[in-house]
């Protein structure tokens, strides 16, 4: 009985150390070192997604929108397209982006408006800080960032929502950028911004973001809501998304402008 008690103790003991180890090498993480870790999360070679998008005005009134979408990793680079298939006034919208890990490359994006037949090159730094079809996100918003774009600070590591968060500051290193700073609380849990405030110029509030429902799906987490709001202009965007599949036959040459132009079939 007695020799039961010290391997008990001693496991409890053995148990202490690798949690305090654990912790010890969580606290010495730094603000670039998380968000390189939240970059790097696996989300597998390519995806495929449906998406609700609801559009939500100061006066409460909504639009809503119906959207499915593809990506693809190019090494360390991105491909994405998305299609917009109801209502009715922007079905065979699509919006085709190329992204680039290297931090000295612009995004290569192009919109394709059906009514017009014209498909629109989105470049230059005031054309990025355009909001996207009605929503709260930005051109740039919408694409992905190189972790060195930014300088980032641990500022803490609080519980928000239930959940063990790292608070991290991130300020662009390019004065042209729109924001100030970003500040999000990463999930210590699955690697995902439980929320990120946006601030303009001027140190003000811009907009929040909420992201929520995570949840693993074929092994990789996913988030399926996201909820912006601008706190400037009283606009609100939810995305929800749904049909998430994970590593599935998807051809390259679907990431061009000739398919973009020519649409997707339901």
């Amino acid at each position: 009985m007695k020799k039961v008690n010290q391997i008990k103790t001693l496991l409890l003991v053995i148990a202490i150390i690798v949690c305090c180890s654990n912790n010890i090498f969580a606290q010495n993480l730094s603000g670039k070192e998380i968000m390189q870790k939240v970059k790097d999360r696996p989300d597998g070679d390519n995806r495929k997604s449906t998406m609700q998008m609801e559009l939500i005005n100061k006066r409460g009134k909504k639009r809503n929108r119906s959207v499915v979408s593809y990506s693809m990793d190019i090494g360390k680079d991105k491909k994405s397209i998305m299609f917009f298939l109801s209502p009715a006034d922007v079905k065979g919208t699509g919006f085709l982006t190329w992204e680039y890990d290297n931090p000295d490359k612009d995004d290569d994006r192009w919109l394709y408006l059906p009514a017009m037949k014209k498909t629109r090159r989105i470049s230059g730094t005031s054309a990025k800080k355009d909001y996207f079809m009605g929503t709260d996100f930005t051109y740039d918003d919408m694409g992905g960032r190189n972790v060195d774009e930014d300088s980032h600070k641990l500022l803490k590591t609080e519980k928000t929502d239930g959940y063990d968060c790292w608070v991290i500051e991130s300020k662009p290193r390019d004065p042209k950028d729109m924001y100030s700073k970003k500040v999000s609380w990463i999930r210590k849990d699955c690697l995902f911004a439980h929320q990120v405030e946006f601030y303009d110029k001027m140190g003000s509030l811009l907009k929040t973001l909420t992201i929520s429902n995570i949840e693993k799906i074929d092994g990789f987490w996913t988030a399926q809501k996201m909820h912006i709001i601008n706190h400037q202009t009283s606009h609100q965007t939810i995305l929800l998304m749904s049909e998430t599949k994970y590593n599935i036959k998807i051809d390259e040459n679907l990431f061009t402008v000739s398919n973009l132009e020519r649409g997707v079939s339901e």
